[in-house]
């Protein structure tokens, strides 16, 4: 049962999750940036690109409560207009998933069948993270497939819609961005750890326990400057030393691993902040 104090979280304000739609752009514009070094700039496909980045991350904030109605169990009029609130976030959720996909269909109109692949596989894994029957959130998989969903599919999904031809070394481009999508959401739920796990739900970091994810929280940090040696190495990268510095940014959030649940808050923040930071810094190096 979710615990009355926590149901404001569900306010279609808060739902929207306004503060995550930089993740998208930052991951539309990784994949933007790469045609555009290899030579490929169509203005009109780009601006649909980010419009439709955002609408499917809008679309996966908004139905992320869903499975929460089942712990919604009383009758006292909060819970009622939770229950209500919750159906109507699910279905403007649906829409945006729709108006992304037509979206989609024109710029696959325009490209072809690979990105029609990638937008399928897209568009049913972001239905499939709260509902049934795959359901990855209640799983303890959220994490693992925003790796996939807005990470690598979303970069590569971009790359092609802006009119590039696919090659593999825009899967090797994704990873770092990608590790640091699923840091951003380890860090919300390591943030609500304490709430989520009174409140029933199953996250990766509740079924796994905080010690587990905060170690995954380190691992991912270090697997996201591996991969950027790795694209060094490979010549997919000029230079390397600014995102070094710009990792720097990854020191707060790693000491809020070890403060109180009261003072935790804060994990979420800096680690959108590192996000943004590499990824702008990123998008950069890739066309020098």
């Amino acid at each position: 049962m979710v615990n009355p104090q926590s149901l404001d979280k569900y306010r279609f304000t808060k739902a929207l999750r306004p503060f995550s739609f930089p993740v998208a752009i930052i991951a539309c514009l990784v994949g933007i940036v790469a045609a555009y070094a290899d030579g490929v700039w169509q203005p009109i496909s780009v601006a649909l690109i980010l419009v439709a980045g955002v609408l499917l991350q809008a679309g996966v904030n908004l139905i992320n409560d869903h499975t929460d109605l089942p712990l919604i169990i009383g009758s006292d009029s909060q819970q009622i207009a939770a229950r209500k609130q919750i159906s109507i976030n699910f279905k403007v959720g649906l829409l945006c998933f729709t108006l992304a996909a037509t979206i989609g269909l024109y710029l696959i109109v325009q490209t072809g069948i690979p990105l029609l692949v990638i937008s399928v596989l897209g568009l049913l894994g972001a239905l499939g993270y709260t509902v049934a029957p795959l359901n990855y959130k209640n799983r303890g998989l959220g994490v693992v497939m925003v790796f996939w969903l807005m990470g690598v599919l979303m970069i590569t999904g971009s790359y092609l819609a802006a009119g590039a031809s696919f090659d593999p070394k825009i899967i090797w481009l994704s990873l770092p961005v990608s590790f640091l999508v699923s840091l951003l959401l380890l860090s919300n739920e390591l943030r609500d750890y304490e709430r989520d796990q009174r409140d029933g739900l199953k996250t990766l970091t509740v079924r796994m326990g905080y010690r587990f994810s905060s170690s995954l929280y380190i691992v991912l940090i270090v697997a996201t400057l591996l991969s950027s040696l790795i694209l060094k190495t490979f010549g997919y990268l000029s230079y390397i030393w600014p995102l070094l510095i710009i990792l720097l940014l990854a020191l707060p959030p790693l000491r809020m691993l070890k403060v109180s649940a009261e003072k935790r808050h804060k994990i979420t923040p800096l680690t959108a902040r590192l996000l943004l930071g590499f990824g702008a810094v990123f998008c950069v190096l890739v066309l020098v």
